[in-house]
């Protein structure tokens, strides 16, 4: 294990509690397609992400080890923890992030977390790759299908970034490691850890009006901007348009301060897409990833 400073010791503490929050929200808040602790869903019940979560916080915070480490590590934790994939799209998301954060203890706003998160991800290696491909075949996502080259069934012979920069066009996430996180951070970060701020996931999974509205705005902005690659992978484009519209008359009245929870159109429209088979599964990664980094930009107690 490496020699950690304070300033990294307090900065992976702070981050493993914005993780586990952010987590914790994805399943405290109804979130249309993704499963709740109102509405279980695609046979899971939420129970099953909160053990998740708990169980990948130590790999992905795992001192000195490499993005690939720690999706590996995190992936095979949550298998034991839940016998199902749960979060390895929030794994691959969240990794280069934990990575970023110890190596940069200093970075604690978003154009200096940003700029943290590009580092790791020139450094992304072949071992990044072989480790990470290991990880999606342990946790066979749904609708993976084959890939022309690269392809996550082979062992990769380029590095991660360039793995996933040639699955780019057609995942989002992939698309993050390529273009530096833009997605995440075109959003007002700061706005929103300002919303988020007071929720902790010890609090008997409660959120508060505010919290839910923050949320759920964050999802459907994700939702109603692309279509899905959840979606996409498992029932084609033309489905995964037809949610991605349907989102945005709700996403237009959530922007407008409307409290969504409130029209039983919202839940109904919930049901409706569970019962379709249709998980927004991509959009709820990017909500937690989004959550989790603007928990990280909020302001935190100076090390001891």
């Amino acid at each position: 294990m490496p020699d950690l400073s304070p300033a990294q010791r307090a900065a992976i503490e702070h981050a493993r509690t914005c993780y586990l929050n952010a987590c914790e929200l994805d399943v405290a808040v109804r979130k249309p397609g993704n499963v709740s602790r109102v509405s279980a869903g695609h046979g899971m019940q939420a129970q099953l992400f909160s053990a998740s979560a708990r169980a990948s916080v130590g790999p992905i915070f795992r001192p000195g080890a490499r993005v690939g480490e720690r999706i590996e590590g995190a992936v095979a934790a949550t298998a034991q923890a839940a016998g199902c994939n749960t979060n390895l799209g929030i794994l691959l998301l969240c990794a280069p992030v934990a990575r970023a954060v110890e190596l940069h203890p200093e970075s604690t706003d978003p154009a200096t977390l940003r700029a943290a998160i590009a580092g790791v991800l020139d450094d992304l290696d072949v071992g990044d790759a072989r480790a990470a491909y290991r990880a999606i075949a342990e946790a066979r996502p749904g609708g993976l299908g084959a890939a022309p080259a690269e392809d996550v069934q082979d062992t990769p012979s380029v590095d991660l970034r360039a793995a996933m920069a040639l699955a780019a066009d057609r995942d989002r996430i992939a698309r993050q490691y390529r273009d530096g996180y833009i997605d995440l951070f075109d959003l007002d970060l700061t706005s929103l850890a300002a919303a988020l701020r007071g929720f902790s996931a010890d609090q008997e999974h409660a959120a508060s009006a505010t919290v839910e509205a923050a949320v759920q705005r964050v999802y459907l902005g994700f939702l109603a901007g692309h279509p899905d690659s959840h979606i996409v992978r498992k029932h084609g484009a033309a489905l995964a348009h037809s949610v991605m519209h349907a989102a945005q008359p709700w996403q237009t009245r959530a922007l407008a301060g409307e409290h969504l929870n409130e029209d039983p159109g919202f839940a109904a429209w919930d049901l409706e897409l569970k019962a379709n088979g249709l998980n927004p599964g991509t959009s709820a990664d990017f909500t937690v990833a989004a959550l989790f980094i603007a928990g990280l930009v909020t302001p935190r107690a100076a090390p001891r």
